[in-house]
């Protein structure tokens, strides 16, 4: 997966910053939807800092905490919610917003117990991700009219017990009682509808 590296950018329009802090982290291995969304984010007034890894992640924070981030949850070198736990320590009232191919209810729980505001799956754009740092409170939604299958069920116990062991494999299925490659092919595939 290609690293698009820390880019500053300024802000489109000619945006003042007056008293509202604007600067934002987008953080996505994927070069060409961080540019699109880049883009998308400076129109709408954000200053717009952009990293392609969890390392160019966490060393942007370094250099300027801000006060909004938008973070892919799997990156090529790493788990994004590594960046939005070193934001809300480095500062605790900055809005954090991961993006998910992989939505399951204990990835959204574990990247709000660990300081996101919000969970969004993807494909989600500009103006969902810009509601959500705006916003006052998370949305949540209604309960579906067709509830999880017992397979989505079951791949969603297995992903809340993988978090709650850290995201370490051996142990995630040992107290499974699962063998650990079985574990690591499910692990590997998207959820089931």
């Amino acid at each position: 997966m290609k690293s698009a590296g820390i880019e500053q950018e300024g802000v489109a329009g000619g945006a003042s910053a007056a008293s509202e802090d604007r600067t934002l982290l987008l953080v996505d291995d994927d070069a060409a939807f961080l540019g699109r969304l880049a883009r998308a984010m400076e129109s709408r007034g954000y200053v717009v800092r952009s990293a392609g890894s969890v390392a160019d992640g966490l060393a942007a924070l370094q250099v300027l905490a801000p006060a909004f981030a938008v973070v892919d949850m799997r990156l090529g070198d790493g788990n994004g919610l590594d960046i939005i736990a070193e934001l809300k320590t480095i500062r605790p009232d900055a809005r954090g917003v991961v993006l998910t191919g992989y939505g399951n209810i204990a990835t959204a729980v574990t990247a709000v117990k660990l300081g996101a505001f919000d969970y969004l799956a993807k494909p989600a754009d500009a103006d969902d991700i810009d509601a959500a740092l705006r916003s006052v409170k998370p949305d949540h939604v209604d309960l579906p009219e067709n509830p999880m299958s017992a397979d989505r069920v079951r791949w969603e116990h297995i992903q809340r017990i993988y978090e709650l062991c850290g995201r370490n494999v051996s142990e995630t299925a040992r107290r499974l009682n699962m063998h650990r490659r079985t574990l690591q092919r499910i692990l590997a595939k998207r959820a089931p509808r």
